[in-house]
């Protein structure tokens, strides 16, 4: 698997990969191609044709309710869910009519006809209420009974199609095999020249889709810390706004951000993005250490000393403006699960720009110095680092002196594990570190080395596709022992900000192994397969698509893997080149020093 800025839960993986191997050579014939009625609707293909200048606020709010009701339709309504509608045409339809309605009641009269012409709605006698103890979260429709913005028919309208929705697959919506995290399918993502700015109608539906997959299928909508309904209109008249490629991806990246998600935001691959960020970086790497942006290691052992920079250097300016105000300035648009991840992000890009001169003002020993050192393009440099893994053919595993093992999941291959726990028995204590993203995925081949009987240690939330909005809890998942004697040493894993996604699934798993201690600082807090989203003018974004959870229902969305004992790196520690981390869990493994939490 690809490393990536927003890296993958790796989880289920193994699951896909099984499933493929089920189904590959079975020498059954390939399902015929289904064509859709939806497919056949072109006429908006180059684009909406909607110019949206000069909005009053009437028609502020009639967007904001068509934008609701039209994701409500989009998932709920049968016709749809059968591909009968291309949605994003039907709104290009609609959206000149509701904009020209002067008020309440000619408003919801548009929308109840529009609602009409996608056709009868049958009685669903299969369409029952869940059982509340298997629910993990609720569809977010209380907006459906609110008359003051519906008018009392549409609103009835509106419930009727909630007691009566689809309920067969849909169109605009899959699941991934075997995993449930939802594909969004039949999404186009109207393409033209690299880095266009789309049309107002098109920005105006990237909101749309955004905002409603979001309300509908993401398993951590209440976690954003924010009634996700009120974020729909507060966008509006940015998205609208939006005057060049620049400005209209800031406002997506804006929004991305209000999820708290950091598997979502928009990598590199946007050329426009990638030009905001900068092309030239540093051949420094920074990060957060005592809550200030230090020096912590070099890109390339040539580049990186010519700076003049010492690992310990705090930064205190870029081309003359604060750290401290870049901060503030960037956070709003950087996604990520918690602060320490931001400010992760946050210190990669701080030294990016676009000029290959950048002036630089550091404290060294309580001196503030100026330095003005060249940046390079990415090609020169070794910015693996920023995935705790500078070299990818490392050997994983290592004995460190007082004969302890210290393995490394950053490259790891499954077939290395029987050679390695079979050399690691004997040793006092076996140090696994996940400060960084596992090369294999190793949750179920490395716990039965270390586990003398099944362990429960995750449980899953999974949306269903047949009622929009409700996420469903799954039993605990296990894992299980292997055949021979279990490991007999301390276990201890390490963690940090740089663990993410399957490295905290890992460590989810190593942690229900008895008696192993984690170590270390708060991960990422962002678990779960991702879902990927395309948002017009070819944006990829992704987001947590399964919600993840301890066995016993505690969260990890946001909180990340909390440590068993917190241990960070101290600015001496980075000057001197000593990983403080690693220290501390040699010390417990060799001295039983005791773990202050």
């Amino acid at each position: 698997m690809k490393r990536i800025y927003s890296v993958v839960a790796l989880m289920a993986c193994t699951l896909s990969a099984q499933a493929q191997q089920s189904t590959s050579g079975s020498g059954s014939s390939p399902k015929p191609e289904q064509h859709f009625k939806a497919e056949q609707d072109t006429a908006f293909a180059r684009g909406s044709g909607i110019s949206l200048a000069n909005l009053n606020q009437q028609q502020l709010d009639n967007l904001t309710v068509l934008g609701r009701v039209w994701g409500f339709a989009k998932y709920y309504h049968p016709a749809v869910a059968a591909g009968q509608f291309n949605m994003d045409a039907e709104l290009f339809r609609v959206m000149p009519k509701v904009l020209q309605a002067p008020n309440l009641k000619v408003r919801s009269q548009v929308l109840s006809s529009w609602l009409t012409d996608l056709g009868p709605v049958a009685a669903c006698s299969a369409c029952r209420e869940p059982k509340p103890k298997d629910v993990r979260l609720q569809p977010d429709l209380d907006w459906l009974t609110d008359t003051k913005q519906l008018g009392p028919e549409l609103s009835q309208q509106l419930l009727y199609l909630r007691q009566n929705r689809n309920q067969g697959p849909h169109y605009y919506i899959g699941a991934a095999p075997q995993i449930g995290n939802p594909l969004f399918e039949h999404e186009e993502a109207y393409r033209s020249a690299p880095g266009n700015l789309p049309d107002d109608g098109l920005r105006v539906l990237a909101l749309f889709r955004y905002w409603n997959m979001i309300d509908y299928f993401f398993p951590y909508r209440y976690a954003t810390g924010e009634d996700w309904q009120q974020v729909l209109p507060e966008f509006l008249p940015q998205f609208v706004g939006a005057r060049t490629p620049e400005q209209y991806r800031l406002a997506a990246l804006a929004l991305i951000a209000r999820i708290q998600d950091t598997h979502a935001n928009i990598s590199d691959g946007d050329p426009v993005i990638a030009r905001y960020r900068g092309t030239f970086y540093a051949p420094v790497q920074v990060r957060f250490v005592e809550g200030q942006p230090v020096v912590t290691e070099y890109f390339d052992p040539q580049l990186g000393p010519a700076t003049g920079l010492l690992k310990g250097d705090i930064v205190l300016s870029v081309d003359g403006r604060k750290v401290q105000d870049l901060v503030t300035e960037r956070k709003p648009l950087t996604p990520a699960s918690n602060e320490p991840t931001q400010l992760r992000n946050i210190a990669r890009d701080l030294l990016r720009g676009n000029t290959e001169q950048v002036q630089l003002l550091v404290r060294r020993d309580g001196k503030e110095l100026p330095f003005s050192i060249t940046r390079h393009l990415p090609s020169k440099l070794n910015l693996l680092y920023n995935l705790g893994t500078p070299d990818p053919k490392a050997p994983a595993w290592r004995r460190l002196p007082s004969n302890i093992g210290h393995l490394t999941l950053g490259t790891i291959q499954n077939k290395e594990l029987p050679g390695i726990m079979q050399e690691a028995q004997g040793t006092k204590g076996l140090i696994i570190d996940i400060r960084n993203y596992p090369s294999d995925f190793v949750v179920f081949s490395l716990t039965k080395y270390l586990l003398s009987k099944p362990a429960e240690f995750v449980r899953f939330s999974v949306p269903t596709p047949t009622y929009p909005g409700l996420f469903s809890t799954t039993e605990p998942l296990q894992v299980f022992p292997g055949k021979g004697k279990p490991y007999a040493g301390k276990v201890v894993v390490l963690v940090n900000e740089l663990s993410v996604s399957q490295s905290e699934y890992t460590t989810m798993a190593l942690r229900a192994v008895p008696g192993a201690v984690v170590m270390g600082s708060t991960t990422a807090g962002a678990d779960g397969n991702v879902s990927t989203i395309v948002l017009p003018g070819n944006i990829t974004t992704r987001i947590s698509g399964l919600g993840v959870y301890y066995p016993d229902g505690r969260e990890t969305q946001r909180i990340g893997i909390v440590p068993d004992v917190e241990v960070k790196p101290t600015i001496a520690g980075i000057k001197t080149g000593r990983d403080e981390v690693l220290e501390r869990a040699v010390a417990y493994i060799e001295n039983g020093a005791p773990l202050v939490k």
